[in-house]
């Protein structure tokens, strides 16, 4: 080997070495500049998102939130329908336990014509219209009853704020094969291209939002979404967006998560990287009662919906291994061919 070639051979090591050492301690880093820089101004923004709406009570709502989150917790996931001053239902519901130690998340989609009791009401009805009567507390009371599991906290988003953070973000990937086209003379039509590199919010929102016969397919494609959207945003060119994507939110996006809580898990996932995520959705079959569509959820379904939840929030410690959902609800195509469907 000439004095050259060794030379050359020496740079290239150096640059592997270098390059090994960025990969190394990137993730830690990027933690540390977030803990030093972003965090204070991040939860003084974050003001604006937190609307607490009962007293849930708790070891985690009577301590002060730990910048490292150690046991599981629950968290409802909502997204309304609300345009202007319409008045809203909740058109997507997920039910999502995180379990912080092993960096994992359990998501249990609801489809939105699930026929339940309405904590409040005293009546049965869709799942979505607690939201239209009573709101997220009227929501988050229905929804457990009909887990039977109490929820720590909540999260909610209107569609103009999912539109405006896909946006910011650079658009989203989705895998759609097959052009989607909801022609329905009664709702909004539209046409989503398949096998685009990225998609706009709009398109997001319309991909989210379309259905055929059921809110199963529907929910799988949200789930999809969910994850598409964690994928984009967990990209560390994507950190410089998140007040930009905060200002977004505004009014669009509430919790009950304490500013000083949210930071601290983002900066554990900082820490840890992109979490792992099983979905499964409670499976039902259509039914008319009184002249009205409604989703009876099957019962074997909802009985495995609440062991899995059950698993998921157990504290055994770092050992415990949580069982996973017997099909995972995000598996394979979610792409529809050109039907009618529903999109309100």
């Amino acid at each position: 080997m000439t004095r050259k070639q060794k030379i050359g051979t020496g740079i290239a090591t150096a640059c592997l070495l270098l390059l090994a050492s960025v990969w190394i301690w990137w993730k830690p880093i990027s933690a540390t500049m977030f803990d030093w820089f972003v965090a204070d101004s991040l939860e003084t923004q974050l003001q604006q998102t937190y609307q607490p709406v009962r007293q849930m009570g708790g070891e985690q709502e009577e301590t002060e939130p730990a910048i490292v989150m150690t046991e599981p917790f629950s968290i409802l996931l909502v997204g309304s329908d609300q345009r202007e001053n319409e008045k809203a239902r909740s058109d997507t519901l997920i039910y999502a336990v995180v379990r912080p130690l092993e960096n994992r998340i359990l998501l249990i989609s609801i489809p939105r014509d699930t026929y339940t009791e309405i904590v409040g009401r005293d009546r049965m009805d869709k799942i979505n219209h607690a939201y239209a009567f009573g709101g997220i507390k009227m929501t988050m009371d229905t929804v457990e009853h009909f887990l039977d599991e109490k929820l720590n906290y909540y999260a909610s988003i209107n569609f103009h704020g999912l539109v405006d953070a896909v946006d910011a973000l650079g658009g989203v990937k989705l895998p759609i094969e097959k052009d989607i086209v909801n022609r329905d003379p009664n709702h909004e039509q539209f046409t989503i291209k398949a096998n685009k590199p990225i998609y706009s919010g709009q398109e997001a929102l319309y991909y989210v939002r379309y259905r055929e016969d059921s809110d199963f397919n529907r929910t799988k494609r949200q789930q999809i979404f969910l994850q598409a959207m964690a994928d984009q945003a967990f990209q560390l060119k994507q950190l410089d967006r998140v007040p930009e994507l905060l200002n977004i939110m505004g009014d669009n996006f509430k919790t009950d998560m304490r500013p000083e809580l949210l930071t601290g898990i983002l900066s554990q996932l900082l820490r840890t990287g992109e979490p792992q995520v099983e979905a499964f959705t409670i499976a039902g079959d259509g039914k008319k009662i009184d002249g009205v569509y409604y989703d009876i959820p099957h019962e074997d379904e909802l009985k495995e919906a609440k062991q899995l939840i059950d698993d998921w929030m157990s504290k055994e410690g770092p050992d415990a291994k949580p069982s996973e959902p017997t099909k995972d609800a995000a598996e394979g195509s979610t792409e529809t061919v050109t039907s009618k469907s529903e999109v309100r």
